[in-house]
């Protein structure tokens, strides 16, 4: 089973930009297709952005142009540049393995990170 690892996270101001890491053990990292989701205080956990093995690539309509999820396999780790960021991006975010190709469901993902903070201040 793969490990997971968030890093890069952080206080950045409205209209910030930050790179979120995470970083997988294992050797079959290129053979997972993997996503992130974020989790505000209160709020369900929220599908942000999945990547397959093969780089097919969907988001959430509400970080659409402005995150891009990435891969280096030859790292064994997993983006998320995130750009002109806004206070309701504030969130704990997390990445997993997706058991479910294009589901948007958290219960279709697995292998969960222990999650890194973003906050955005206005």
């Amino acid at each position: 089973q793969v490990q997971l690892v968030e890093s890069g996270g952080g206080l950045v101001q409205a209209g910030g930009s930050l790179r979120l890491s995470c970083a997988a053990s294992g050797r079959t990292f290129s053979s997972y297709n993997m996503g992130w989701f974020r989790q505000a205080p209160g709020k369900e956990r929220d599908f942000v952005a999945a990547i397959s093995s093969n780089i097919n690539i969907y988001y959430a309509n509400s970080v659409k142009g402005r995150f891009t999820i990435s891969r280096d396999n030859a790292k064994n780790t997993l983006y998320l540049q995130m750009n002109s960021l806004k206070p309701e991006d504030t969130a704990v975010y997390y990445c997993a393995v997706v058991n479910r190709w294009r589901s948007q469901d958290p219960r279709d993902f697995g292998s969960w990170g222990q999650g890194t903070q973003v906050t955005v201040s206005s």
